[in-house]
């Protein structure tokens, strides 16, 4: 789950590198703290020594990925990325939400 979220916050770097210049303090920015928020939220969950810690992290970065998901459909709809482009990353956000989803509903059911 880490790894894609890594992987989406590399494509998102790369991508939002080519939106316009007045953009760089507003969506820019926006969508590439969004995204990178995934990533750092598991990772900074997954060292916490309580579940209940874990989870509330987990449940912040699926925020986070929803997030992410609108400022794609808003950077695609602005004609910043290209729609096979917006459409390959919204299919990977939504992924990682299913997937933090499953895990955090996982976290909240007893063994």
């Amino acid at each position: 789950m880490w790894q894609k979220a890594h992987g989406l916050t590399l494509a998102v770097y790369r991508v939002s590198g080519s939106f316009p210049p007045e953009e760089r303090f507003g969506l820019t920015s926006q969508l590439r703290r969004a995204v990178l928020s995934v990533p750092t939220n598991i990772a900074e969950g997954c060292g916490r020594q309580a579940e209940g810690d874990f989870r509330r992290f987990l449940e912040i970065a699926a925020g986070s990925a929803s997030e992410t998901e609108y400022l794609l459909v808003l950077a695609g709809d602005l004609g910043y990325l290209p729609p096979q482009a917006a459409a390959d990353l919204l299919a990977q956000t939504q992924e990682i939400k299913r997937m933090l989803t499953a895990f955090t509903a996982r976290l909240r059911t007893p063994c």
